[in-house]
């Protein structure tokens, strides 16, 4: 597994995690909130009167309401990234990481308002009259000028759709059920296996009805959902109170220095909050990936400008609303930055060869550059030595999740409850554990994803309540973006090979599913991220070269209104 994980972190590091990503992302977001006037506060209002259905027609094609069209792809964004994504992205850059995130969110409202507008007017009806759309679609049906000749981009739509099926295990299945897994684990006792099991059945279930079912399941889940959620997190901001000014400060305080270093929380570097911050935003918004068209070219609508106006919500609901409210939970508890009790996953252990002290400053500059890629420290090669469970070795400094590891405990893993200590070596080579012994490592160190904010709900009005709060609210949140991307893998999959290939993709999405229930979850978070990069760049290398097509759609959408609606006061469609 360390093997697998080392080699998807090489391959990340060329895509996701590699500078030019998130400059891509917020590039693109940056030129078409100038190239067409700031449409995210233009059109705010105008969105929010078309989703109360205001202008809903029931005789116009397609097979939702705007409304079920945004609880359709809303379920699809809100989920892990929610409550695990805005955990990890803070664990790893800090405060800071978090205003990257909301710039992200803001700049994605325009974004996704293109993409979906664009999909919806390439969309087609398909032989059984479900309504079929996505970025695949306009790149095959839109004509681009290239040399002045106008082409398709079938090819693109071809590779785009492939990626949309890996990503849709990426993004919609593996991640979610692993973060509700390890939720109810360590909540409830309850085993990871069950729970995939349990929930890979009714998630079958579910997916079998198509699109109509899942809007209908979704557009109950995701207002219970988001209910739930509020009133555990606000009980602990509001229990918190003396901590919200100070929270808020801490996001912008540092936002072109990176994070400094406080409790057991080493610090991080503008690069890598930069980085994370705006790759853990798109994992939560999706804004760029080209998912949400796939959702929303189901909606009954004969102007595609009105379901881009749809989503220009989402981006907003999602990250300006939730995650936000999930960073003050972490911030303002105080839980992000302290080392708690835990089980250390091998993928996040590294151990130097030197034995640094994190009281002293030198020490601590030395681990913090080490971490943020500005040095190397040696790592550690050789044998630990283990004593009734306690490590002997004195010439060496052992770290875990970017923090100090520290009251270390192994054990022998016996799949008992009573594990019992561990007295032997542990060979190590580069600082990675390479012994095939069955072991558990217990210590304290920092925590993040979604056993950190279940932590951190913990703090509020509620007490060692507020985790049940989480598990319940992870369990509905990713669960329904479950739901929602096994439609977007099956839209792809008829694309790619006609209608009867759905069957066989939806068994092993559900697999898949069940699998990921009770794998590492770091390789699964890094997976995760090759596929949402390899979705979200053919993308965004169509909606930019569609830009005057754009243009053109929101000045058809002008005309139309004010024919079909002369008495109300509406945007500048022409601006």
């Amino acid at each position: 597994m360390q093997a697998l994980n080392d080699f998807l972190v090489f391959i990340d590091s060329f895509i996701g995690s590699a500078t030019w990503f998130p400059l891509a992302l917020l590039g693109t977001g940056v030129f078409f909130t100038i190239y067409l006037g700031f449409p995210q506060i233009r059109f705010f209002r105008h969105a929010l009167r078309i989703v109360k259905g205001k202008y809903d027609n029931d005789d116009l094609p397609g097979d939702t309401s705007h409304f079920q069209a945004l609880a359709t792809a809303l379920s699809g964004t809100v989920g892990t990234g929610n409550i695990a994504g805005v955990a990890f992205a803070v664990h790893l850059g800090g405060p800071a990481a978090l205003f990257w995130m909301l710039v992200t969110a803001a700049l994605g409202m325009c974004t996704k308002f293109v993409e979906v507008a664009l999909s919806h007017k390439y969309r087609e009806k398909l032989d059984d009259g479900t309504m079929a759309g996505g970025p695949m679609y306009y790149m095959k049906n839109a004509n681009f000028l290239l040399n002045g000749k106008k082409v398709n981009m079938k090819w693109m739509a071809a590779i785009f759709a492939f990626a949309t099926v890996l990503s849709s295990f990426g993004t919609g299945s593996l991640p979610q059920i692993n973060s509700i897994s390890n939720s109810l684990l360590a909540t409830f006792g309850i085993n990871q296996v069950i729970t995939g099991a349990v929930l890979a059945v009714i998630l079958a279930l579910v997916i079998i009805g198509g699109i109509k079912r899942i809007a209908a399941v979704t557009s109950k889940l995701v207002p219970a959902m988001a209910i739930i959620y509020f009133i555990g997190a606000f009980a602990v901001i509001f229990y918190n109170y003396d901590n919200i000014i100070p929270s808020f400060l801490s996001i912008f305080a540092h936002i072109f220095s990176g994070s400094a270093a406080v409790g057991g929380f080493i610090g991080a570097n503008i690069a890598f909050a930069f980085n994370r911050g705006v790759n853990r935003g798109l994992f939560s918004n999706e804004a760029g990936q080209g998912s949400a068209p796939i959702a929303h070219a189901s909606a009954k609508a004969n102007e595609p400008l009105s379901e881009g106006m749809v989503a220009i919500l989402e981006p907003f609901i999602d990250t300006i609303v939730i995650c936000t409210v999930t960073g003050l939970v972490l911030l303002s508890s105080g839980a992000w930055n302290e080392k708690h009790t835990n089980e250390f996953d091998y993928t996040e252990i590294e151990i130097l060869s030197h034995h640094y002290d994190e009281t002293k400053t030198e020490d601590l500059d030395r681990i913090y550059n080490h971490l943020n890629g500005h040095s190397e420290e040696k790592e550690y090669t050789g044998t630990l030595v283990v004593k009734d469970g306690i490590i002997e070795n004195t010439d060496m400094t052992f770290l875990h999740a970017r923090s100090f590891a520290d009251d270390i405990v192994v054990y022998k893993n016996e799949g008992l409850l009573d594990d019992k200590l561990f007295t032997g070596s542990i060979k190590i080579v580069d600082g990675k554990i390479k012994d095939d012994q069955p072991l558990k490592i217990i210590g304290k160190s920092l925590v993040h994803s979604a056993p950190l904010t279940a932590i951190a709900f913990n703090r509020g009005f509620f007490g060692d309540y507020g985790e049940y709060i989480v598990s319940i609210g992870l369990l509905l949140f990713a669960f329904s973006t479950a739901i929602s991307w096994s439609y977007y893998g099956d839209r792809a999959m008829t694309y790619l090979f006609g209608t009867k290939s759905v069957i066989y993709y939806r068994i092993v999405y559900v697999v898949a599913f069940f699998l990921a229930s009770f794998q590492d979850t770091s390789i699964i978070w890094t997976l995760s991220a090759i596929t949402i990069a390899l979705m979200t760049i053919p993308n965004l290398i169509g909606i930019i070269w569609l830009r005057k097509d754009m243009k053109k759609t929101i000045r058809e959408y002008g005309d139309f209104f004010e024919e079909n609606f002369p008495g109300y006061k509406h945007p500048k469609f022409k601006k």
